[in-house]
């Protein structure tokens, strides 16, 4: 009886309508820090990209280990005082309400004291650093609108370069400093 039923079944669902997804709440910045002012969100290592609330994903030991050698080049090249890791920034002026992203490090044209109330504008940064491994591909997506991503204009980037390992880069903001890109790798197993 069952062998019987499984056609007609098979015919039924064959007329079922597209599948449609429910809504979805897009946050907005304001609505995110009134959340977070309640102390809902203490133990949550959330970041607001393009309305979306986002879980920021625990950092592997490359990661890391990268994330030390940057710290310590960008320490030396533009001075502790003006680095701003893993904090909110302000991005493009129409994506303030639904993002507020946090890059590993921003380099300021301020020192990072003087940022007493809100984030950084984007004309206060000078250099946007973030180190990826396993979210490379979400990285260069919605949340990098880096690779090396030069010469923004209209929401996206007319330079982008991809260098390897032997390469070294030079930062437009400090022409003078060379930076070796093994010398921020992960030594390999």
């Amino acid at each position: 009886m069952v062998a019987e039923l499984a056609p007609n079944l098979a015919t039924r669902t064959q007329h079922l309508p597209p599948a449609v997804w429910p809504p979805r709440k897009r946050w907005t910045r304001e609505e995110c820090r009134t959340l977070d002012s309640t102390g809902i969100w203490d133990r949550e290592r959330l970041e607001l990209i393009e309305g979306h609330l986002l879980t920021r994903m625990s950092k592997k030991r490359p990661h890391v280990i990268a994330y030390v050698l940057m710290l310590e080049w960008l320490t030396q090249v533009f001075g502790a005082l003006y680095l701003n890791p893993e904090s909110p920034i302000d991005v493009a002026p129409e994506d303030n309400p639904t993002s507020e992203s946090e890059p590993d490090f921003a380099v300021l044209t301020k020192t990072a004291t003087e940022y007493t109330t809100g984030n950084p504008a984007p004309s206060d940064i000078r250099l946007l650093i973030e180190i990826s491994d396993s979210t490379l591909a979400f990285d260069l997506g919605p949340k990098a609108r880096l690779h090396v991503h030069r010469d923004p204009a209209n929401g996206s980037y007319s330079t982008v370069t991809t260098c390897d390992e032997t390469q070294t880069l030079t930062p437009l903001t400090a022409p003078a400093a060379l930076l070796n890109i093994s010398a921020i790798l992960p030594p390999r197993p």
